[in-house]
């Protein structure tokens, strides 16, 4: 971060100083536990914690001053205070003025799925040209996102700017501390639908991204959703990427290879574009295709994108296929999950040969209306696949997924209230040869610490 004065803070937030005006800022933090000498604190209102009460905590652990809502009783002499009606708000508004401070390109992506991976395989392919600032894992919303915005130096030549959302107006909040010249929407889907009335609901809100595009920008959209297609936006140049017919960069020549990953061709307007990745799943493609189009439009070679793309590994947790002892494999995808992203990894599960297919479920969080039939379809899919075992874990599951399995002919369905339940049948069943999928909403029954036992576990 370029060193601020808090003078410099006080009239980026419109806020009231206590304290030196002189004072020097070189980081931002809101977490006291994790000050560094010089850094400006941002006490955050939670649910079950207010940040107010750590203020003294940070000051004494070397931070400069902080952000008050509320006054502490005393303020010490050799800090700084600045009071303003919302913390958060405040944090915004120093991210957006602090942005206002560097012209380099800014990619903002959202999405219903896929908007992690296609940060991580982007920023990766503009790495080979640019020192490329990008999201840290999934920090993106209304307190990583300013953060990430305050990290940008004179180092940086390009960033990669991940931003999620749960209601309406949160992309444009976010959007007007970005301000993009490229915004990437990878898809829209029921995931929202704990916070939203429909999907056109959710489509509108994504949208928002445009409204801080600056004019003249790239809008990037994946040309396989149907209603990502009805959107038009304006002031800007459009790209629509995938593999389907009319997309203006389109994959071309695909070959599945199952758990082995594609293999597979972009064509742009400039250039074609042969390329393999490690990492399985038709989808990832359509992410790729996306991920040229901004990499071209930005100016990176033709040699670089290639390199970009061989280079990329996907995030822990994120569609790993891992191989274990006695040739048994795990897919990890045990971030996140929602309807399409699980019958897309049960699809990879189905091409396994060599041994029995168990697939590790569990609930899928934040359908809303959409949580029945999600997890029906997920359940009717198992059967349909011929995928041997279901292991479904959780309320939802047993309620909707287990009998829809059943009745698909899915031939070993059992139910576990939790995850640590299913420990010792998941070692019974998984012999050599074997693949396992993990696959949940994000915290729900922490199937990641599933995968970390398999993985440590000796067989």
């Amino acid at each position: 971060m370029i060193p601020m004065t808090t003078a410099q803070i006080r009239d980026a937030v419109a806020g009231v100083l206590h304290g030196d005006e002189a004072l020097t800022v070189t980081g931002v933090s809101t977490d006291s536990r994790q000050i560094s000498p010089g850094d400006w604190f941002v006490p955050i209102l939670g649910e079950r914690f207010d940040g107010h009460d750590y203020i003294d905590k940070a000051l004494e652990a070397g931070a400069v001053g902080c952000f008050c809502a509320r006054l502490p009783q005393a303020l010490r002499p050799d800090k700084a205070y600045i009071e303003v009606a919302d913390t958060k708000t405040a944090l915004r508004a120093l991210a957006s003025w602090y942005r206002g401070q560097f012209d380099l390109p800014v990619v903002q992506v959202t999405g219903s799925m896929g908007k992690t991976t296609f940060k991580e395989l982007l920023a990766g392919i503009l790495s080979q040209r640019y020192n490329t600032l990008k999201t840290h894992g999934n920090f993106n919303g209304d307190i990583g996102t300013p953060l990430l915005m305050l990290e940008l130096g004179p180092e940086h030549q390009a960033a990669v700017v991940e931003t999620g959302m749960d209601a309406l107006g949160q992309i444009r909040a976010l959007g007007e501390m970005v301000r993009p010249d490229v915004a990437v929407i990878t898809n829209v889907d029921d995931v929202h639908l704990e916070y939203f009335n429909s999907r056109d609901e959710i489509l509108q809100a994504k949208a928002e991204i445009f409204e801080n595009l600056r004019p003249g920008g790239l809008a990037v959209l994946s040309g396989d959703d149907e209603r990502l297609n009805t959107l038009h936006p304006a002031n800007c140049q459009l790209l629509r990427c995938g593999l389907s017919e009319g997309c203006d960069v389109r994959v071309t020549d695909l070959e599945d290879l199952g758990l082995e990953g594609l293999r597979f061709t972009v064509v742009t307007a400039k250039g074609r574009y042969p390329l393999a990745l490690t990492t399985p799943g038709v989808h990832m493609a359509g992410l790729v295709s996306m991920a040229v189009a901004v990499a071209e439009h930005m100016g990176l070679t033709a040699e670089e994108i290639l390199r970009g793309v061989a280079a990329y590994q996907p995030a822990d947790n994120r569609l790993r296929v891992e191989r274990l002892a006695g040739g048994r494999m795990m897919i990890n995808d045990s971030y996140n999950a929602n309807p399409r992203s699980v019958s897309a990894d049960l699809r990879i599960l189905a091409q396994h040969k060599g041994g029995k297919r168990i697939a590790m479920l569990g609930d899928m969080k934040e359908l809303g209306v959409a949580a029945q039939p999600g997890h029906e379809s997920v359940g009717r899919l198992v059967g349909e696949l011929g995928i041997e075992v279901l292991l479904a874990v959780g309320p939802l599951c047993r309620e909707y997924m287990v009998p829809a399995a059943k009745a698909a002919g899915c031939p070993d369905v059992r139910w576990y209230e939790k995850r640590e339940d299913v420990k010792d049948d998941l070692l019974a069943l998984f012999g050599p040869g074997d693949c396992v999928l993990l696959k949940a909403s994000h915290f729900f029954g922490r199937f990641d610490l599933m995968a970390d036992f398999l993985r440590e576990y000796t067989f």
